[in-house]
Order: structure tokens, then C-alpha cells, then sequence
């Protein structure tokens, strides 16, 4: 039987996670890690942008309804920073315009909280491949 070897730090594929509600932010940090990637995860956009590191960073996760900014600014104000990651946008709060506003905004995929985990892993592998 043959062992997987664990993926160094250096090799996994950094994300930005965004979420206000520390117990989603903490169980979908643990999710992501658990699938091999290097989570960084933040309470808010505006501690995110604080960041100058989150500059490094392949995918952006990011929660839309939140206090101070939302994750359609968030996208929109890393992009102004020369952000050039995928993104992928995870909403209670459904609804076709905000799906079209997330698109013109740049996210790949939009998801549904609650989520299945599946389909948020699947989404950010998915982002994270360029496709």
C-alpha cells in the first residue's frame, strides 16, 4: 500500500478566503485546506486589502453580503490593485441579477450558501484550473 507524500506549503495553491461569520470562515478554511490548498482567510474585505501579500494568491473566495464592503467590490477593488486570480462568489442570497452582476464583475462561479461542500471544492478546483 502506498502513502501519499503531503504537499509542501510552497506547492499548494494559495486562496483568498472572505467570510464575516467566523464558524463558515473557519469550517470552509478547514475544507479548503483539507483539499491541499494554502488558505488565507479574513473576517473582511477591507482586512484582505489590508494584506499586501493577498497579492500572491491564484483564487479569491469570497462571501457577497458583509458589513463594510461586499464581494463584488472586493473583486473589483483587487483588480484595481492588478489582481489577475480566479474568483469564485458564495451568496445566501441568490437571484439572476446578482448572478449577471457577479459575472461582469469577473467571478467564474457563483455559489449558494448552504453549500454542499462538494460544489464549493469542485468550483474553486475548477476556478483554480482556469476553467
Amino acid at each position: 500500500m502506498t502513502q501519499a507524500l503531503p504537499i509542501k506549503a510552497e506547492d499548494r495553491a494559495r486562496l483568498l478566503l472572505v467570510e464575516d461569520d467566523p464558524g463558515v470562515r473557519r469550517s470552509l478554511q478547514l475544507l479548503l485546506r483539507g483539499r491541499g490548498f494554502e488558505v488565507r482567510a479574513y473576517a473582511s474585505g477591507l482586512a484582505l486589502l489590508a494584506d499586501p501579500t493577498a497579492l500572491g494568491a491564484v483564487c479569491l473566495v469570497a462571501d457577497y453580503r458583509m458589513p463594510e464592503i461586499d464581494g463584488l467590490l472586493i473583486l473589483g477593488r483587487l483588480r484595481d490593485l492588478g489582481w489577475q486570480g480566479q474568483a469564485v462568489l458564495i451568496t445566501a442570497f441568490p437571484s439572476a441579477r446578482l448572478l449577471d452582476q457577479a459575472l461582469a464583475a469577473g467571478y467564474s462561479r457563483v455559489v449558494e450558501k448552504p453549500m454542499v461542500e462538494a460544489a464549493l471544492v469542485d468550483a474553486v478546483e475548477r476556478a483554480v484550473a482556469g476553467r
